[in-house]
């Protein structure tokens, strides 16, 4: 390449260059220098770097460009999304094989028998909610990507294991599968349940709970109202980051219908008290988040009021194990704890980085004496 065509590519790349460094410099304008800024450390010079990184204006459009070629090229997102068909999003966690997934598997399922002896020695009744995994409940919209074998046996296996090791674990799938001619039990753009699907879980557990006992307390009447219908984006859109440029790329928005319970009118608000409810919830997002209306639909359905411990974020062992060390357990214990188990978590690891590892060890140890790990092979 002779020097004039070399001097024309330098003074193109200038000419590129120059307005949108300009147009980053600009942003500058917007930056707030920190109460104490330290000089001498670097941290000066990192806060802007980080102010300049975050407004750099071919950042986003990058991100954008890229996500767009992945997305109509290949029909993939971001790590952590599988995309199927007529706009149906799933967590690559219901299809992918997991590391040490049989040996962390039989751990879980040990932790779950040592959580069942726990309660029985407190003389207070176990019920497990093993909530499908959506790639099982609409396969019909995987396209070609198929679950792991692993992720194939996961809802038959934990059944089996906890009805042999005499733990309450209806069959969630078959309710859920004959109510999804009426309305969408999972969200196409979530991970989650819809307000409908919790509700057809809520039904089909609360008819298990009366066969089985009789919770303590008068029957109290819930109602449960439609309280708007919203556009919803699903939080499995966060690995499509299409959004501005290629917005009208993104899978269409679903409708959630939110739902609120309250008690019927006439009725106590607070029938039992804070110290004498009969039924504690813990579980994941599926019922600690309001949109799904899942507690709700439970106190509707077992016309009672119940606590709720389940937390976003931590899967279903981190809460229960909280709750296990709780004060409100030993203190106000309940008839009936309900455990919403989605199937997914089953083979995995969880941080119990807060918990004592002897006390933990001494569960577990509990629960494979007890023979439930080996009942799940």
């Amino acid at each position: 390449m002779n020097r004039p065509i070399k001097t024309l590519y330098v003074v193109l790349f200038i000419l590129l260059l120059l307005p949108v460094s300009l147009l980053a410099l600009s942003k500058l304008g917007a930056y707030r220098m920190p109460a104490q800024p330290s000089v001498l450390d670097g941290g000066l010079a990192k806060s802007i770097e980080h102010h300049y990184d975050e407004n750099f204006p071919l950042k986003q459009a990058g991100i954008n460009l890229w996500a767009a070629l992945e997305y109509l090229a290949f029909g993939e997102g971001r790590s952590g999304l599988v995309v199927g068909e007529d706009g149906w999003l799933y967590s690559d966690e219901e299809f992918d094989p997991v590391a040490d997934g049989q040996r962390q598997l039989r751990d879980n399922l040990a932790l779950i028998r040592g959580v069942q002896r726990q309660l029985e020695e407190r003389d207070i009744q176990l019920l497990l909610a093993i909530v499908p995994a959506k790639t099982r409940l609409y396969p019909e919209h995987t396209g070609t990507h198929q679950p792991s074998s692993l992720q194939r046996s996961l809802y038959p296996r934990f059944h089996r294991a906890l009805r042999n090791a005499g733990i309450a674990a209806p069959d969630l799938l078959g309710p859920l599968q004959a109510a999804k001619r009426e309305a969408p039990m999972f969200l196409r753009t979530d991970t989650h349940w819809t307000p409908q699907g919790a509700d057809v879980t809520a039904r089909a557990l609360s008819d298990v709970v009366r066969s089985a006992m009789q919770l303590r307390g008068e029957p109290q009447q819930f109602v449960t109202e439609t309280v708007e219908t919203r556009s919803h984006q699903g939080d499995l859109t966060r690995f499509l980051p299409l959004a501005p440029l290629f917005e009208s790329l993104m899978p269409q928005a679903d409708r959630l219908q939110q739902r609120e319970t309250h008690a019927a009118e006439g009725s106590s608000d607070d029938l039992f008290g804070d110290s004498d409810l009969p039924v504690t919830l813990v579980g994941t997002s599926y019922s600690a988040n309001p949109a799904w209306n899942f507690a709700g639909a439970l106190r509707e359905h077992l016309q009672r009021d119940l606590a709720n411990h389940a937390e976003e974020g931590g899967g279903p062992l981190v809460p229960m194990l909280k709750y296990l060390q709780s004060d409100e357990l030993k203190n106000n214990p309940p008839q009936l704890v309900i455990w919403e188990f989605p199937e997914r978590y089953l083979p995995m690891t969880s941080d119990f980085t807060d918990f004592d590892p002897q006390w933990l060890a001494a569960l577990k140890d509990g629960g494979e004496r007890q023979g439930l790990a080996a009942a799940s092979h």
